[in-house]
C-alpha cells in the first residue's frame, strides 16, 4: 500500500490537519471520499493528490461557505460567472454581519457610557428588534389624551364582536404628531389598532388596514400611565446616542390593561420605529 502512497483515514487527517470525524463528515456530505476500501478490514485510503481538494473545502469552509454551497463550488463544470456571483453574495452577507456587528458595539459603548454617568444599572431596557406587519381594525380620531383611548377601543371591540371576529393580539396604539391643548385637555390625533386574522369590509369610521412593519426601538414599561414620560425620555436618549432617527410614530402596545387591573400593574410596550442615520 505505501509504495502507491496511499494514507489510512487517520495519517491522512493527521497530514490535513483535520479530524477523522471530519473526514467521515465530508465523505458522507459528498465533498471528498476515499479512494479506495478495503474490503475485508473496511480501512479507508487517501492519496496524498487530494489534500488539494480537502484544502480547497477548508479554505471555502473558512469563506463561511456551509458544505452544500461547497458541493456546488467543487464542481469542475461550475461556470466562473456563478462562481463569482456566489462568492461576491457571501461578501455581501459578511459585510452585513460586519456591519450589525459594529451597530452592537455602539449599544454596548452607549450602556457603558450610561452605566458610567447614571453610576448605576439603566431603568428602562432597550431592545431593537424587527417587528412584523399585521391586520388590524383600527379607528384614527383626534380625541383628548387621558381618555380617548377607552373610547376609541370600545368602538372597535363592538364593532368585532358584531362581525363575532376575535383579537389576535394585544392592542396597538399609533401616536401621531398632530396634537392641540383645549379647555379640557390635551387632545392628540391618535389611532387605536386591534390586531386581526380575518379580512373584513370595514366601516366609514373603522378602517381594515395593514400597520407596517420594520426596525422597532422599544422598551417596557410598568405602572401608572402618567409617568410613561420617563421611559418616552430615555428611548429619545438611546435613540439619539445609537446613531438612529425616527422615521414614523411611536406605538404603544397594550399588554396589561383593562377597568379591572391597578393602574399600577399596567404594563406597556413603547416601540419607536428607526433607521440608521446616514453618515455626515
Amino acid at each position: 500500500m505505501g509504495e502507491r502512497s496511499l494514507l489510512k483515514i487517520g495519517e491522512f487527517a493527521h497530514v490535513g490537519q483535520v479530524s477523522v470525524v471530519t473526514l467521515r463528515h465530508y465523505e458522507k456530505e459528498g465533498l471528498l471520499k476515499p479512494l479506495t476500501l478495503d474490503p475485508q478490514t473496511g480501512y479507508r485510503y487517501y492519496a496524498l493528490e487530494q489534500l488539494p481538494r480537502l484544502h480547497r473545502i477548508l479554505a471555502l469552509k473558512d469563506l463561511g461557505f456551509p458544505l452544500d454551497h461547497i458541493a456546488r463550488l467543487l464542481e469542475d463544470d461550475l461556470p466562473l460567472e456563478q462562481l463569482q456571483g456566489m462568492l461576491t453574495l457571501k461578501q455581501a452577507q459578511t459585510q452585513q454581519m460586519i456591519t450589525a456587528e459594529q451597530e452592537r458595539l455602539t449599544r454596548i459603548a452607549a450602556r457603558l457610557h450610561q452605566i458610567e454617568q447614571e453610576g448605576k444599572l439603566p431603568t428602562y431596557d432597550m431592545l431593537l428588534k424587527q417587528v412584523d406587519a399585521v391586520r388590524v381594525a383600527s379607528y384614527r380620531a383626534t380625541v383628548l389624551f387621558h381618555g380617548g383611548f377607552e373610547q376609541s377601543t370600545a368602538r372597535i371591540l363592538a364593532y368585532l364582536h358584531e362581525k363575532q371576529i376575535e383579537p389576535i393580539g394585544p392592542t396597538i396604539i399609533q401616536l401621531h404628531s398632530r396634537s392641540e391643548q383645549r379647555e379640557d385637555g390635551l387632545y392628540i390625533d391618535m389611532e387605536t389598532a386591534i390586531p386581526i386574522s380575518t379580512h373584513l369590509a370595514g366601516t366609514e369610521q373603522i378602517a381594515i388596514r395593514t400597520l407596517s412593519g420594520g426596525s422597532m426601538v422599544s422598551t417596557i414599561y410598568a405602572g401608572v400611565n402618567l409617568l410613561m414620560g420617563q421611559a418616552y425620555a430615555a428611548l429619545y436618549c438611546w435613540i439619539k446616542d445609537n446613531g438612529y432617527q425616527i422615521i414614523g410614530p411611536p406605538r404603544l402596545l397594550r399588554l396589561q390593561h383593562g377597568e379591572h387591573i391597578d393602574a399600577s400593574h399596567y404594563v406597556t410596550e413603547l416601540q419607536f420605529p428607526v433607521a440608521r442615520q446616514a453618515p455626515n
